[in-house]
């Protein structure tokens, strides 16, 4: 969709420019610690790209054990917190030894919490990316509009004018058709014609918790890890099942446990 586009492209936007506020403050760090020549301009890449990347490790280990997640917890906040150090001295050290002019003075405080703000953007604006390309906007469906147009037409239909009157049929009709439809043709066989059986709109129904497991094996082989959402698309979309989310759950519980049982017996064989 138009607008989901246009929001990732705005995204996309502020994270260049997070990145590029804050790429400034560490490269002047790292040539206050004296790294050499070039590599002052891998210093911030070092801490910032590590931030955006453990943010995109964070939503792909949601399903993980909580041992592991909290391992990646520690690493991106670790980064973060080193970012926000860096940037803020950067800016105290410098507004210290800034001469006092007639323009705007601020404080060493609230220097350092605005020089903040744009690591903090970056890792924010990468989560929300990342985060907008698993759960896109559902696309617009054509029987919607078809049946918003029908249900127009109706309501003109009411407003616009009387329907045509319907003849009604006399005691004598009734009693001719009555006659008729007793006395049949005897030279000749009526066939019984028998209403075929509603068909069932909709999805099939709902699959066991051993087959809605099976369904999801074949995408943890394909990706190599037990992915909520891919899970859950493969079973909604297109295998076109009901699952709640409690029944989800359960079967990514089993997943996991088979998973790391597949890990570990590949580990031990090793």
């Amino acid at each position: 969709m138009p607008g989901t586009a246009a929001i990732r492209a705005g995204i996309a936007l502020l994270a260049a420019f997070a990145f590029a506020l804050s790429y400034d403050a560490l490269r002047q760090m790292a040539v206050a610690i004296h790294v050499r020549g070039v590599l002052t301009y891998a210093f911030p890449l070092v801490i910032d790209g590590f931030i955006a990347i453990g943010v995109g490790a964070l939503l792909m280990l949601r399903t993980a054990p909580l041992r592991s997640r909290v391992y990646v917890w520690g690493l991106v906040g670790a980064a973060t917190v080193t970012s926000i150090w860096a940037n803020a001295l950067h800016a105290v050290r410098l507004n210290q030894q800034a001469r006092h002019g007639d323009g705007l003075r601020l404080d060493d405080l609230t220097v350092g919490i605005l020089s903040a703000v744009a690591p903090l953007a970056l890792a924010g604006a990468v989560h929300l990316y990342i985060v907008i390309r698993r759960h896109p906007a559902p696309p617009h469906r054509a029987g919607s509009a078809a049946g918003v147009e029908a249900a127009g037409d109706h309501h003109d239909n009411d407003r616009g004018g009387a329907c045509p009157p319907v003849p009604l049929e006399t005691d004598r009709d009734l009693s001719a058709s009555a006659a008729v439809s007793a006395e049949p043709d005897s030279g000749s066989e009526v066939p019984a014609h028998t209403a075929p059986p509603p068909r069932r709109a909709g999805r099939p129904p709902n699959a066991s918790l051993e087959e809605l497991v099976a369904m999801g094996r074949p995408v943890v082989e394909r990706i190599g890890q037990v992915d909520r959402e891919a899970i859950a698309e493969e079973i909604r979309e297109v295998q076109g099942r009901k699952v709640s989310n409690d029944r989800l759950q359960k079967v990514i519980n089993i997943l996991a446990e088979e998973h790391d049982e597949a890990s570990a017996s590949i580990a031990s064989s090793v």
